[in-house]
């Protein structure tokens, strides 16, 4: 697979370079993805497909052996028991390629993560009103 030489400049042309049966599952991710945030916009970011909602919400990878899916570590501590099967790391999540992604933990792990973006970008609106304008 095509994975740390992809220079996409697209979610589309990423997913086109990989197998059909790859893609697939690269698709329904993004789908999914799109249900659970849809006013995120796509870009590619670090070279892999990315979801953006004031700031990176998720991003995510196909590799030789697994599907790469990074909602941040605060994500992953969150959803730390359901994710207990899989490979994970600070900030990742390993999805064995050879075996069906869960779909509805991502669809959960995705809306968790629009929460949290919301929360954190309405706490910055606040303390910025909260600074007098003579001292911005």
């Amino acid at each position: 697979m095509n994975a740390g030489k992809d220079l996409s400049e697209s979610i589309d042309e990423y997913i086109a370079g990989f197998p059909a049966d790859v893609q697939a599952v690269l698709q329904r991710i993004r789908m999914t993805i799109r249900k659970a945030a849809p006013d995120a916009t796509e870009a590619i970011k670090y070279r892999i497909p990315t979801f953006v909602l004031g700031g990176n919400l998720v991003h995510f990878a196909a590799l030789k052996e697994h599907i790469g899916f990074y909602p941040t570590p605060s994500a992953i501590d969150a959803f730390k028991n359901e994710l207990s099967r899989y490979t994970c790391s600070k900030g990742a999540i390993q999805f064995p390629i050879n075996t069906p992604i869960p779909m509805r933990l991502v669809e959960k792990i995705v809306r968790f993560r629009v929460k949290e973006t919301k929360a954190q970008s309405a706490s910055k609106n606040r303390k910025v009103a909260a600074v007098p304008r003579s001292q911005l």
